[in-house]
């Protein structure tokens, strides 16, 4: 599918208190109630792990090794959005690095989960309470000539995210719930996640599984 100049500015986001349900959940507990198959390609890796990155996804599509259009989604994103960017996976020029994410910090944006690759590295890896995900790290920057799309559907790391959908990675990786899944997937994470608790004292009590 070609890449055509689109600008969705808005599209409905799920309400806080239902991203919060996420909050501090491991992602291995909320895949395991999505058929096990619900994470990102497991080479899009933290750049640094800082904890838990969680927020509503604000997407933007380009084309191999171009930032046009994420100069434009800085600005669009809302305080509270994970900027995910569908770079195809191109690993051979960087998308952004320290100085655009400074600003999308500045700006609120939770984070940036990126299919492709970035550059300042250590600049990024040091930066405190804005996690960064991507594929590859280059020296070699993008080009900025378009085109590109932002508020649309896109596919990271051979995994469809849709613009409201909520991201939530740790240092296992990423993984991307659809908004009108959510509830039922946080529910279902939450049990599973008493229920380890449980096994897990009773290893450590008793010494049984």
């Amino acid at each position: 599918m070609s890449i055509g100049c689109k600008i969705v500015k808005d599209f409905q986001r799920p309400a806080p208190e239902l991203v919060t349900r996420f909050k501090d959940m491991p992602v291995a507990n909320i895949d395991d109630n999505m058929g096990r198959i619900a994470a990102v390609d497991a080479a899009i890796e933290p750049i640094g792990y800082k904890g838990q990155l969680l927020g509503t996804a604000f997407t933007v599509r380009v084309p191999q090794g171009d930032n046009l259009m994420f100069h434009a989604a800085m600005d669009l994103a809302k305080p509270g959005d994970v900027i995910v960017i569908d770079a195809g996976g191109f690993t051979d020029r960087a998308i952004f690095g320290e100085l655009m994410a400074t600003y999308c910090k500045a700006r609120g944006i939770k984070g940036i989960v990126c299919d492709g690759a970035i550059r300042d590295r250590g600049a990024l890896a040091q930066m405190e309470d804005f996690p960064v995900y991507a594929r590859s790290v280059t020296p070699n920057g993008p080009t900025k000539a378009g085109p590109g799309e932002i508020g649309g559907p896109v596919v990271v790391g051979g995994r469809s995210v849709r613009p409201g959908d909520i991201v939530a990675a740790d240092e296992d990786g990423v993984v991307v719930v659809p908004m009108e899944r959510a509830d039922a997937v946080a529910d279902a994470a939450h049990a599973l996640q008493e229920k380890e608790e449980k096994i897990l004292h009773r290893i450590l009590q008793d010494g049984v599984f």
